[in-house]
C-alpha cells in the first residue's frame, strides 16, 4: 500500500507515552493501525444501525448471548495457543 506523509496533532503525553512503547520506528505503524480499528468500529457500528432498522433494537437477552459466545470463543482460542505452546515447547525439554 503506498504511503504519504500527514500533519497530525496529538496530545504529547500521549503521543510520548506511545513513542515510549513503540519506539520511533513503530509510531506510524503503531498510529495505523489505531486508524484502522477505529474504521471498523464505525463500520461495525453501521451495520448494527442497519440491522436493527430492518429488526428492531438488540434485546439484551441478544447482547447476552452474544457475549457468551464471544467468551466460548476467546477461552477455545486461548486453550488452542496453550497447546501449541506446550507442543512447541514440551515440559523438559531444552531451552
Amino acid at each position: 500500500m503506498a504511503t504519504k506523509k500527514y500533519t497530525v496533532t496529538l496530545p504529547e503525553e500521549l503521543a510520548e507515552e506511545i513513542r515510549s512503547e513503540v519506539g520511533p520506528g513503530g509510531f506510524s505503524r503503531y498510529v495505523t493501525k489505531a486508524v484502522e480499528r477505529q474504521r471498523e468500529r464505525e463500520r461495525l457500528h453501521e451495520g448494527v444501525e442497519w440491522w436493527e432498522s430492518d429488526h428492531g433494537p438488540v434485546t439484551a437477552e441478544e447482547l447476552a448471548e452474544a457475549e457468551a459466545e464471544r467468551k466460548d470463543v476467546e477461552r477455545a482460542h486461548a486453550e488452542h495457543e496453550e497447546r501449541a505452546r506446550k507442543t512447541a515447547n514440551p515440559p523438559g525439554a531444552a531451552a
